[in-house]
């Protein structure tokens, strides 16, 4: 039953995983961008929903909305001053950039909060916990977080495929010159893309708070799962981040099992093996073919 119940944890911890992933594989996806300021952007947005939270004295969970629409609005105004001047110098520039922004980012939130590391307090929901049995226990804040993940994901999807907005956004993902022949604002496109990405990485941001402390320089570890958990699912994949944070939580909580310093090793290990796999297929696929 300790399996059982290491698995459940790590498939609970793979809906937080699939939350970071998914702003990451449709930045990706669109505009074939790595942000590397995606992990600093969720700590960002933790905190200002911890600010506007204890500023006005409501639930982060009323808070999580406010922060949504303004880290939104931050990740469109974010591609059109930065970003989108980048992705005319090359796949490099960019790539720069963001990581530019990273450091940015952590430093000016050293700058406010200093290095303290700071919660999110999540109410009778921090501790509250269904019993299965005796042995078996599955935290509802995890049931919440993955819900959330699952319900997220199923819109982000619906959008991409039944919405006009979606379609164009898919079509300049294809090609944006071509889409810009048929009427359709690349630039635009993209600035919404970055302000879908921004906005549901402060949701991710906001549940890591609540699980856990977070700090002004917690960004980059957030930004290792999440792609990881893009590459084990598939680059560009929305439902494939949602696998690939399952199989990357579950890996870490069976290696917590096993050794409590060995978590973050079984992780890393199966993103490598992952990758080992994949290009040893494309090998022998090109070997064969030639």
């Amino acid at each position: 039953m300790i399996w059982v119940n290491a698995v459940m944890a790590g498939i609970l911890l793979g809906g937080l995983y699939a939350l970071f992933a998914c702003g990451l594989s449709l930045m990706y996806g669109v505009m074939g961008i790595i942000n590397l300021a995606h992990g600093d952007l969720a700590v960002l947005g933790a905190y200002l929903v911890f600010v506007i939270s204890s500023s006005l004295g409501v639930s982060p969970f009323l808070a999580l909305p406010v922060a949504v629409v303004l880290m939104g609005g931050l990740g469109y105004l974010m591609q059109r001053a930065l970003l989108e001047r980048s992705l005319r110098a090359g796949p490099l520039v960019p790539l720069l950039t963001t990581f530019g922004l990273a450091i940015v980012i952590q430093n000016g939130l050293l700058q406010l909060f200093t290095s303290d590391s700071r919660s999110l307090d999540a109410g009778a929901l921090t501790v509250a916990s269904l019993h299965v049995n005796d042995q078996l226990t599955i935290p509802l804040l995890g049931v919440v977080i993955f819900l959330v993940a699952l319900g997220l994901l199923g819109g982000l999807q619906l959008f991409l495929n039944r919405t006009a907005i979606g379609r164009a956004m898919r079509a300049t993902a294809q090609d944006p010159d071509t889409a810009e022949l048929i009427g359709i604002n690349a630039k635009h496109m993209y600035g919404l893309a970055t302000a879908i990405a921004v906005g549901t990485v402060t949701i991710a941001g906001t549940f890591f708070g609540m699980r856990s402390s977070f700090a002004p320089l917690s960004g980059p570890s957030q930004l290792i799962f999440a792609f990881e958990a893009v590459v084990i699912g598939g680059i560009g994949s929305l439902w494939g981040t949602l696998v690939g944070g399952i199989v990357l939580g579950v890996a870490q909580t069976i290696g917590a099992q096993i050794n409590p310093q060995s978590s973050i090793l079984c992780g890393n290990l199966v993103f490598l093996a992952v990758l080992i796999i994949r290009n040893g297929r494309v090998f022998v696929s090109r070997a064969v073919s030639s």
